[in-house]
């Protein structure tokens, strides 16, 4: 794809261009001078998202509302995106006492809710099980834990429990994002001496565990892994409800960890390809017997989001052109420091928001970070940027504008939601998802209140 191509081409939804949502967002006064980046979301993007992996686990045999699509809130820790796919009938799976007080606020109720995280404290657990948040235990040492706390418990807990499990299946190309290599610090390692027979008496001295989960990986891990994983955990279960005579496992949490092609506009692979695979690696998973969590973020979100930002100069350095903007490391940490595993595709536009054109010349793409790696795109061949233009990150809709990296205290940008509309100013319709820092806020988070405290001290 050109670079005009790439600026003139539709959003997710299939809406109109690309170039009339930039155009609209600089008219709309989104990128103020105090301002000048922004994350946009497709909201009619993110709804068909969602309606696809229903309509995905359907097809491949799951019965209706028998699987729980639990979003991952990391990709995008924002209550109204939360909120957005609640409506959309997903629940929220969180990792975190935040990302749980964000499900909450967001109105996800308990019994929707997901807690996973390697490192839950007595305190999670407790708030978790007082609340009837599911629980999928990481290891051996916080089953314990469950233990203790489910000890000479008056209620029997809400709370669906499980304990996860590290299949061992292998590593995609990421190495950071891959969960299921041999010495993964994630869930019960399957394969290790004895741990099998282990989680087989785990269960069957705790009829109170009625879940198993894995997940294998993230961007970067092929479907056919992915699938490996999954048919591991579905045969252990079947194991588990052998060796107790009943159905104990009723429910399997598969992850999710699909991964998002950034080198063009195409959803590939899609959420119906990945649920016939599965259904072919284990003929089990759809036939009614197992309720299904899913924990997909990425996949839902990345085709649905851009980061947009003005470049305030322009620069020659040993013959190459380096345009310098204000979306660097603080808003795609990923590119900046793992470039060959987080490429992304750049569109240019001049001062008004109209597509750029002319004959591409390759250019560094540059943040405003002050380190020398701050850059998004190396020698990319693109239409001659000058200051006072915008250039947009495309498919950053999870992780790139939700979790910011705060170096040189950078403000958090402003996020906003859009939709297509023939009556709207510009024929888009924004709405605020997160409205950009002030420096006020950010004197305050880095202890602004307290700044006599150290100097009191003598």
């Amino acid at each position: 794809m050109s670079p005009s191509d790439t600026a003139s081409s539709a959003t997710a939804s299939g809406g109109p261009s690309l170039g009339a949502l930039v155009r609209a967002a600089i008219r709309q006064g989104l990128l103020p001078g105090w301002a000048p980046v922004a994350g946009l979301l497709d909201v009619r993007g993110i709804r068909a998202a969602a309606a696809a992996l229903r309509e995905a686990f359907e097809e491949a045999g799951a019965a209706p509302g028998t699987t729980l699509h639990a979003f991952a809130v990391k990709a995008a820790s924002l209550v109204p995106v939360v909120r957005l796919l609640a409506e959309e009938g997903l629940g929220a799976e969180v990792a975190s006492p935040g990302e749980l007080a964000l499900a909450r606020a967001a109105g996800v109720a308990p019994g929707r809710i997901v807690l996973d995280s390697p490192a839950k404290t007595a305190g999670e657990l407790r708030e978790a099980l007082a609340l009837g948040v599911a629980v999928n235990a990481d290891s051996r040492e916080e089953l314990a834990r469950l233990d203790g706390l489910l000890r000479g418990a008056a209620v029997p807990s809400r709370s669906s429990l499980g304990v996860r499990i590290n299949p061992q299946v292998g590593g995609g190309s990421i190495d950071a994002l891959s969960t299921a290599t041999d010495t993964s610090k994630f869930g019960v390692a399957l394969r290790d001496e004895g741990a099998r027979a282990w989680l087989v008496r785990a269960f069957a001295e705790r009829p109170w565990l009625t879940r198993l989960h894995a997940h294998v990986g993230s961007q970067g891990c092929p479907l056919e892994l992915m699938a490996q994983g999954v048919r591991d955990a579905y045969e252990l279960a079947e194991e588990i409800n052998r060796t107790v005579g009943h159905r104990q496992v009723t429910t399997l949490d598969i992850g999710g960890g699909l991964p998002v092609n950034f080198a063009s506009d195409d959803v590939t692979p899609t959420f119906r390809a990945y649920a016939r695979l599965l259904a072919d690696a284990a003929p089990g998973l759809f036939d009614g017997r197992y309720g299904l969590v899913t924990e997909f973020g990425r996949a839902l979100l990345a085709k649905s989001g851009l980061v947009l930002a003005r470049v305030e100069y322009t620069k020659t350095a040993g013959g190459r052109r380096i345009a310098v903007t204000h979306a660097g490391a603080q808003v795609a940490a990923r590119t900046v420091f793992a470039p060959a595993s987080w490429p992304l595709r750049v569109a240019a536009f001049d001062a008004q928001g109209r597509p750029r054109t002319g004959p591409p010349v390759d250019q560094d793409v540059a943040g405003p970070c002050c380190f020398a790696g701050d850059v998004v795109a190396v020698a990319r061949p693109l239409p001659l940027l000058e200051p006072g233009d915008h250039v947009a990150l495309l498919d950053t809709g999870a992780y790139y504008f939700s979790n910011h990296f705060a170096y040189n205290t950078l403000p958090r940008p402003g996020v906003y939601g859009y939709t297509f509309a023939k009556e709207a100013a510009d024929g888009v319709r924004f709405a605020t998802v997160r409205a950009p820092q002030t420096l006020g806020e950010l004197v305050a988070e880095s202890g602004g209140a307290h700044a006599a405290d150290l100097t009191a001290l003598g």
